[in-house]
């Protein structure tokens, strides 16, 4: 997908963050679209329909934990990545971002540059493909879904189900933050009793076999796979 067609909603109350944000990501190409507050941010995203939110935490009318929650339940932005924009100091916690469906957050102040390479990590999802369907292509790892077989480069690995199911769980949404119950969720179900550190046992053996800077740990919160 190329730059002039991704659409970032930006959203702030402070027209300084609005303007010189908004600015560093329409040089870099990007459609930008502004809203003041959460109210606006939604009714925009539902027309919009942009590809990445950056969602200020503190503004008024709605802050940005409701906004993101309300946007979350909108069908049409079940694939929009979100991210808190929150200054240090504020009342917020990782933990309740995600929880409220945030992918990820970005601290500031940040300096333009760095916000342009954190906007790009985020978007890494949206690279366009030429695999058909049940494949993932990630740089020289090559995951098919269909068939359970695991590439790398065009060495053939064998995972055992779990780590495979695992893997393609994290690998199917690059930098997405998964929580732990969301992953006992979908790769071992509601039903199956596992001890607490399963996942973590399981992560340990993909990184010994793929790689540490693969995978990783947000603490108290889950585990994202890194392109």
């Amino acid at each position: 997908m190329k730059k002039k067609d991704i659409k970032i909603l930006l959203v702030d109350d402070e027209p300084d963050i609005l303007e010189i944000v908004g600015y560093n990501l329409a040089t870099e190409g990007y459609q930008v679209i502004t809203a003041e507050n959460g109210r606006k941010a939604i009714k925009k995203a539902k027309e919009e329909l942009p590809h990445l939110i950056i969602l200020d935490v503190m503004m008024p009318e709605m802050d940005g934990m409701e906004a993101c929650e309300k946007m979350r339940n909108i069908p049409q932005l079940a694939d929009t990545i979100i991210t808190f924009l929150t200054a240090r100091g504020e009342d917020y916690s990782q933990l309740a971002g995600f929880d409220a469906g945030a992918d990820d957050y970005i601290t500031k102040p940040i300096k333009p540059k760095v916000l342009v390479s954190k906007v790009k990590a985020l978007l890494r999802r949206y690279k366009e493909t030429k695999e058909e369907p049940g494949k993932i292509k990630l740089g020289d790892l090559t995951i098919n879904r269909e068939e359970y077989k695991i590439f790398l480069g065009k060495e053939e690995m064998l995972l055992p189900r779990k780590e495979f199911e695992l893997l393609a769980l994290l690998a199917s949404k690059p930098g997405k933050v998964f929580k732990r119950e969301v992953i006992l969720d979908r790769v071992w179900g509601n039903d199956v009793v596992v001890g607490g550190r399963t996942i973590d046992v399981h992560i340990r053996k993909l990184r010994e076999k793929l790689g540490d800077k693969k995978f990783k740990t947000v603490k108290g919160v889950g585990y994202k796979f890194v392109v």
